[in-house]
């Protein structure tokens, strides 16, 4: 979708606004106080998620009549997936939210909206390893996303939030990362960043040619990722490359380099520098004929100093550059306790006031 990542590369110097009338884009790169809960992306993250867990919800209770256990696994499986995905961009980006859609539905901490979407992406792998989805099942779905393997990447990415890293690191090791989970477009189901925003000129754009990042975590030039995420063409917008370069092209549910890179952080954590400077180095020797989606460092093994600091803040400069425009960043920018005036304009959102109207229960808005 288009607000997820534009949000968070607003707030974390990933983009920058071309046309200031674009007003809502321009408060989010101005940050702090000029996000109120009336900001129009800030409201669709929002609406968008509940939309979803609501939808799943009514999935859910209706597929108990189902008498085919494939078409009921697939099913179940296929809602439990989406709504865990919901609550999981709820938790990157609110301090609070709720977990269900009632009128007047209380709020829950965001690392109780994570532990559900992890719960409910466990329901889903189990309801998947006891019936495979059936043939009619998998007819009626959009084609592109990977079950199993999403299942077991968003697992370890909700964990990686929680700082529960042993958890991260079992679903990581559960991944395939031969194999591709994307969002299918087409000219009528368009992918969102490149219809919206890279087609043109004059919404946002990539922030420079090294993604905005800090001179001392800017890329090395040889980073053949460079090329692969920023468009070099004159006259066009810098993100209309990798993902972005039509309406029908597919973007990646998650990308393998986030699963390593998972690993290597969930190790540094846990003090087993060795093993993550093991999984770090898979990512930085990385060539693009090695990666599903083509997405190669090509860069010499880390020759950092081996110390935790050093190799979690390779770890986070890796990240910001492999999962450039996933949406993921501000959480990233948060845990590695970056700079805040400095490398991101707030540390979580407000509620919009579609909700605050409406729900008593609103918690008041995070100052920053």
């Amino acid at each position: 979708g288009y607000t997820m990542p534009v949000a968070s590369g607003l707030s974390t110097k990933e983009l920058r606004v071309l046309n200031a009338g674009n007003a809502d884009e321009d408060f989010l790169e101005k940050g702090g106080a000029n996000v109120q809960g009336n900001n129009s992306l800030v409201r669709a993250i929002w609406e968008q998620s509940n939309l979803i867990k609501a939808t799943a919800d009514i999935i859910l209770k209706n597929s108990e009549s189902i008498s085919d256990p494939g078409t009921k696994s697939g099913l179940q499986s296929f809602a439990n997936l989406f709504k865990a995905m919901a609550l999981g961009a709820l938790g990157e980006f609110f301090e609070q939210a709720t977990l269900n859609t009632t009128t007047g539905a209380s709020f829950s901490a965001r690392a109780d909206v994570l532990k559900e979407a992890i719960r409910l992406l466990e329901t889903a792998a189990s309801s998947l390893s006891a019936n495979a989805p059936s043939a009619f099942f998998n007819s009626r779905i959009v084609a592109g996303i990977d079950m199993p393997n999403t299942i077991q990447a968003l697992i370890a990415r909700y964990s990686l939030m929680l700082a529960d890293y042993d958890k991260a690191l079992a679903a990581a090791n559960k991944v395939d990362l031969t194999k591709k989970s994307s969002f299918n477009f087409d000219d009528v189901s368009r992918n969102a960043l490149f219809d919206a925003t890279f087609s043109n000129r004059n919404v946002v754009e990539p922030a420079n040619a090294t993604m905005g990042l800090p001179d001392a975590l800017k890329p090395d030039p040889a980073d053949k990722r460079l090329a692969f995420f920023i468009n070099s063409t004159a006259g066009l917008n810098l993100g209309r490359a990798s993902f972005y370069t039509a309406n029908s092209t597919a973007v990646p549910v998650y990308r393998p380099g986030e699963v390593i890179l998972i690993k290597a952080e969930s190790f540094a954590r846990k003090n087993q520098l060795i093993e993550a400077v093991t999984e770090l180095n898979k990512v930085l020797t990385k060539k693009a004929a090695a990666d599903v989606w083509g997405i190669g460092a090509d860069l010499p093994a880390y020759a950092g100093a081996n110390t935790a600091e050093a190799i979690l803040t390779e770890i986070y400069r890796q990240r910001c550059i492999e999962l450039f425009l996933t949406g993921l960043k501000l959480d990233d920018s948060r845990r590695f306790n970056r700079p805040n005036p400095g490398e991101r304009t707030r540390n979580f959102y407000p509620y919009p006031l579609t909700e605050r109207d409406n729900n008593t229960n609103t918690p008041a808005d995070p100052q920053g």
